[in-house]
């Protein structure tokens, strides 16, 4: 039995005649020669937001490193 978020999921995803009827929405709002520039736009939008999330996981990932050094540094380290 499909749970409420995969149905939802289903009922929200377009079906053939939704995809045609955006394309052709597209097609009359852009024009022909302007769907090749639309799609280099979105092509670097969707690069430049996976290099940033690439850039913020691996940061998280250095603090957490480091931090994992910092502590076994400390408790390493005898105290009198």
């Amino acid at each position: 039995m499909l749970s409420l978020n995969a149905l939802m999921l289903l009922l929200s995803m377009p079906g053939g005649t939704e995809w045609i009827l955006i394309i052709l929405a597209v097609l009359i709002l852009f024009g022909g020669r302007k769907i090749p520039e639309f799609m280099r736009g979105l092509g670097r939008g969707i690069r430049e937001f996976n290099d940033a999330k690439t850039n913020v996981k691996r940061e998280i990932e250095e603090g957490m490193v480091e931090k994992d050094t910092k502590t076994s540094s400390t408790s390493s380290t005898p105290t009198h």
